[in-house]
């Protein structure tokens, strides 16, 4: 699987935060997909400086896996809050680079747009690899929003300065959020329509739930 080389990885924080600002108003966030018959998750696990990455297919809806690929690469860019792209995203491009299998979809456990300068880990990776990518996160990196109700299905809209930036969405009854944001090529509405679906009786969805096992393994 091949990507763009929109910038260089070797930059400090500073010049991160640059490239952020200026690569922003590139995001899509409308639906520019077709069919979708398989969807990705990724992950990052890590071990001292060392990089762990996994990028696992499966189909979709069926939520079985297709392909699946795991590296390991040196970790190049320290641990800055907001600048998480910069860290993970050079180890994944390792990882996708050797798929067999083109994903249709790709759901990140991190921010989409739901990011102070809108350009979260999603949105970083789905402009470089000019696919359709949602940000599923565990955690609120800004914005404001009002629980939603303990039903699975619910929820309510992320704010942030007068902006919806994503959902906030029970992915199962009464168990924790998960906050839904448009990563690249996508809608709202459609990112956390096709997370639910990922979803199988667990807070998080089959992407994340089987590319966290691949990488801590």
């Amino acid at each position: 699987m091949q990507y763009r080389a929109l910038h260089s990885w070797n930059v400090t924080p500073e010049e991160a935060r640059r490239i952020q600002n200026g690569l922003c108003t590139q995001v899509v966030r409308t639906d520019r997909f077709g069919r979708i018959n398989t969807v990705a998750g990724v992950d990052i696990g890590l071990k001292k400086d060392i990089a762990r990455a996994s990028v696992v297919v499966l189909s979709f809806p069926e939520l079985q896996v297709v392909d699946s690929v795991v590296t390991e690469s040196p970790v190049r860019f320290p641990y800055v809050p907001g600048l998480l792209s910069f860290r993970e995203i050079p180890p994944l491009l390792t990882a996708f680079t050797q798929l067999q299998t083109e994903p249709d979809l790709v759901i990140v456990d991190g921010q989409g747009i739901a990011h102070p300068r809108r350009f979260g880990l999603a949105s970083h990776l789905g402009l470089i690899l000019d696919k359709p990518t949602i940000g599923c996160a565990k955690s609120r990196l800004c914005g404001q929003y009002e629980e939603p109700e303990s039903e699975q299905g619910s929820y309510t809209y992320l704010m942030d300065k007068g902006e919806v930036i994503g959902t906030v969405v029970r992915t199962r009854k009464n168990v924790q959020v998960v906050y839904i944001s448009i990563g690249h090529q996508i809608s709202l509405d459609s990112a956390r329509t096709l997370t639910l679906a990922c979803c199988r009786g667990y807070r998080l969805p089959e992407t994340t739930r089987y590319a966290h096992k691949a990488a801590s393994s």
